[in-house]
């Protein structure tokens, strides 16, 4: 679909498609601002809209803006103009973590890549429930690390002897977590109690999904009460797919850049019919989120663990609305003169 008119309905379905990115306990760390002149979003980090005790650094955050912002250019790119995105654009402006500047796609010019991802887009969720044992076609598993590439990242597929050291590296962080008494608080915060009106961010307890029957896959357990052994657990799959997504360097570009990459491979995933989750736990640790790697590879810095495979789809959570999001400034422009093609 090509539009390539910029208006209010342009804006707010574009900014639509970017909060609809995946972001830590779904805290939806966003705000966005728009030049109506240059044609330009600004992204900034939501003041105060962090987890302090499970992300005290910012990394989750970071990730979680890369995401919003790849879901960002795949959006513009459908409705027909060539995004223009800058990282960290401004050192006198920290907080400005991101540009998107609308260009109009001239004749022959090459579209943005992935910007047939636009579908897939909203059918994209978080799946913390049992795949099957169905292997990963190898095609797929190299698409999905080409496109991890093309955005500044690498995506390397564990095999049996590394998943299993990768698992027990994330168990032994789901025990610190459940032992932190600030973490577990933090966490039980964010999941929504019942008989209560639905908040627009973090999760219902519908999305949580059950623990592995066989303690072999530790998906977060956000209440910290949960326990293997409860009737809600279930048996999940014996050899699960994971794929560590890493950078070079990890400066705060590196992890905007993860955050596009962990983004594009899960729409791709999402296009082949895949689901997804994350297993994070592990880099909230300094000492295990060292250990994810190679003790000799100091070139490599790991961003996050993601679990692939074939299974349900998990249940959509809920998102901000988009006047909650967005500058005033940006809310309600008129088709711009400059912006018909």
């Amino acid at each position: 679909m090509e539009s390539r008119v910029f208006d209010a309905a342009l804006v707010e379905t574009c900014v639509s498609a970017a909060v609809a990115a995946p972001s830590i306990h779904n805290i939806q760390p966003w705000r966005f601002g728009l030049n109506s002149d240059t044609l330009t979003f600004q992204v900034r980090a939501a003041p105060g809209q962090g987890v302090r005790h499970v992300d005290p650094t910012g990394r989750a955050v970071l990730l979680s803006v890369g995401a919003c912002v790849f879901n960002l250019r795949v959006a513009l790119a459908h409705f027909g103009w060539s995004p223009v995105t800058r990282l960290l654009p401004r050192h006198d402006d920290p907080g400005l973590l991101a540009t998107v500047r609308l260009a109009e796609l001239m004749a022959g010019q090459e579209k943005e890549r992935g910007a047939d991802l636009y579908e897939a887009i909203w059918r994209r969720h978080s799946s913390r429930f049992p795949f099957s044992d169905r292997p990963l076609p190898v095609a797929v598993r190299d698409e999905l690390s080409t496109v991890a590439r093309a955005e500044g990242a690498a995506l390397h597929f564990c095999g049996a002897a590394e998943t299993t050291r990768l698992l027990r590296l994330t168990a032994e962080a789901e025990r610190r977590n459940r032992l932190d008494a600030d973490r577990a608080a933090e966490g039980r915060q964010w999941v929504h109690r019942d008989l209560e009106p639905m908040p627009d961010t973090g999760l219902p307890r519908t999305a949580l999904g059950p623990q592995d029957a066989r303690e072999r896959i530790p998906l977060r357990d956000f209440t910290a009460q949960r326990h293997p052994e409860s009737l809600t657990a279930r048996p999940f799959e014996r050899d699960p797919s994971l794929a560590l997504l890493t950078t070079e360097h990890d400066r705060r570009v590196d992890r905007l850049r993860a955050g596009q990459a962990l983004e594009r491979l899960w729409l791709v995933a999402t296009a082949y019919g895949l689901r997804a989750s994350v297993l994070d736990q592990a880099v909230e640790w300094n000492d295990l989120r060292d250990s994810l790697v190679d003790a000799g590879d100091g070139s490599t810095h790991p961003q996050l663990l993601i679990r692939l495979g074939y299974g349900p789809d998990g249940p959509a959570t809920p998102r901000r609305a988009v006047g909650r999001v967005l500058g005033a400034v940006a809310r309600a422009p008129d088709a711009h003169p400059r912006g018909r093609g």
